[in-house]
């Protein structure tokens, strides 16, 4: 229990920091009114584009946890204090629970992304350095909360889930690795998706 508090509140801690430097990129000055009709129809563009991704994303996550819940219908949980029935809902919520993160992760890094682009060429123009740092600063938005809700997702799902702690002897059981790499599929998926928005 020690290990997971302090991997919360270092998650917290993580969430505030990031919060912190959102609020430093936005703070800064958005330079010409030309260029800010730039920046105006590259947002629009960038927020209909993550409208549909998303729409398409949620249809797709329930049919996928449907399948989940399926396949694990079909096998034992191997644990004595679950069903194989209940260890099918835990794996599909599981899954759900983390397109969820997955989804909050990936859509603030590309609010803060689409707003410092215009406020760091602002500010090239008259310091390079502070043109790097909100640059830095606003991809750090983005890395920070795809690991944050990751440790938060996976530590909000231990106190909800006996089956992490059923054996004294390996609180990371079979059926809690199960959980997790259900869990990180999707964020795993975010990961991805920003290794794209960085191209």
């Amino acid at each position: 229990m020690a290990q997971l508090a302090f991997t919360l509140i270092c998650s917290v801690a993580g969430l505030w920091f990031a919060i912190y430097l959102a609020k430093w990129v936005l703070q800064n000055d958005e330079g010409t009114k030309e260029m800010q009709s730039i920046s105006d129809a590259i947002r629009e563009g960038a927020e209909a584009f993550l409208a549909r991704q998303y729409k398409t994303i949620a249809m797709l996550t329930i049919p996928v946890a449907v399948i989940y819940l399926l396949y694990a219908l079909r096998h034992s949980s191997g644990q004595e204090n679950i069903t194989t029935s209940q260890l099918a809902l835990y794996v599909a919520g599981s899954f759900i629970f983390g397109a969820i993160c997955s989804g909050i992760a990936g859509y603030v890094g590309m609010w803060v992304a689409i707003r410092s682009n215009i406020r760091t060429a602002a500010a090239s123009r008259s310091s390079l350095n502070l043109g790097l740092q909100i640059a830095l600063r606003g991809g750090a938005v983005s890395g920070l909360f795809v690991v944050v809700m990751s440790l938060l997702g996976v530590g909000g799902l231990c106190p909800v889930t006996p089956l992490w702690y059923s054996s004294p002897a390996n609180p990371l059981s079979d059926c809690g690795l199960r959980l997790w790499c259900q869990f990180r599929g999707p964020v795993c998926a975010t990961w991805w998706g920003h290794l794209h928005q960085g191209c």
